[in-house]
């Protein structure tokens, strides 16, 4: 990962505490050189109120490679504070979030640190397993009469999908995304963020990643992933909401609506 415009860690002490050793991005300590406040800062508390979204409305939002949950928990909060408490549980809008990472262990750590498990849920998944995760994701969406999240948030998970699975896999990640959502806040890493974590994994003395060498998606990730959900997944940018201290853009895309298409 990257301090600033650089993609590199310092003062990591073990080899569990350097992102090399992480090569799905599951690293254990990940929020402490990554908190949730460089991305939030970044959103605003209103976003659900300017998507349209009414106060009384049940909004249902998805977090997609959530770590240890503290962003995750973190983003409810945020976007609770445009609307007046009414309660302990609800805090307001009728908001509820699911998160999921593919590392149990992880996982394990953010249900036992929920502090809100009426709204807040957290399940281990492998969104690249297709048939699966569409599976599971349907019927949390069902519990809710929905077909899709009113919101995804898929913050610098796009790398460790396209340097394990290619770039096949990357456009069938986003393409997946983008049916099962009405808007997505993207962060795609930098491509110098692949050079950084191919040069750590070799300095660990561990195989390269798979698909490194081979992939030809490249340069401007952030261009090359708007390209494909516009071209190909029927959604188009809304909004940039700048650039983290990590020199990553926020993105916020809208799926086009059967209008929109006519027009």
């Amino acid at each position: 990962m990257e301090t600033h415009v650089c993609c590199e860690v310092k003062d990591v002490s073990s080899e569990n505490e350097d992102p090399g050793a992480a090569p799905y991005g599951n690293f254990m300590n990940y929020y402490t050189f990554n908190p949730p406040e460089n991305r939030l800062s970044l959103i605003p508390p209103n976003l659900l109120q300017d998507l349209g979204y009414s106060a009384s409305e049940t909004v249902v939002i998805l977090d997609v490679g959530c770590n240890s949950g503290d962003l995750s928990v973190a983003l409810y909060k945020h976007l609770q504070q445009e609307s007046p408490s009414v309660g302990p549980e609800t805090e307001g809008r009728r908001l509820h979030l699911l998160g999921f990472d593919l590392d149990e262990i992880l996982i394990e750590r953010a249900q036992g640190i929920n502090p809100l498990p009426g709204n807040i849920s957290f399940i281990p998944l492998d969104i690249t397993q297709d048939e699966a995760s569409r599976a599971q994701l349907d019927a949390y969406l069902q519990t809710f009469g929905r077909r899709t999240f009113h919101l995804i948030a898929c913050l610098a998970v796009t790398m460790w999908v396209h340097l394990n699975h290619g770039d096949a896999g990357l456009l069938g990640f986003l393409s997946r995304l983008a049916v099962v959502s009405d808007h997505l806040l993207l962060e795609a890493q930098p491509w110098k963020c692949y050079r950084s974590a191919a040069r750590r994994l070799r300095k660990l003395g561990r195989a390269d990643f798979d698909h490194f060498k081979t992939l030809e998606i490249r340069g401007d990730m952030a261009e090359n992933t708007r390209e494909h959900l516009e071209r190909n997944c029927g959604m188009e940018l809304m909004q940039s909401f700048g650039s983290t201290s990590w020199d990553r853009k926020l993105l916020l895309f809208r799926k086009r609506t059967d209008k929109d298409k006519s027009l």
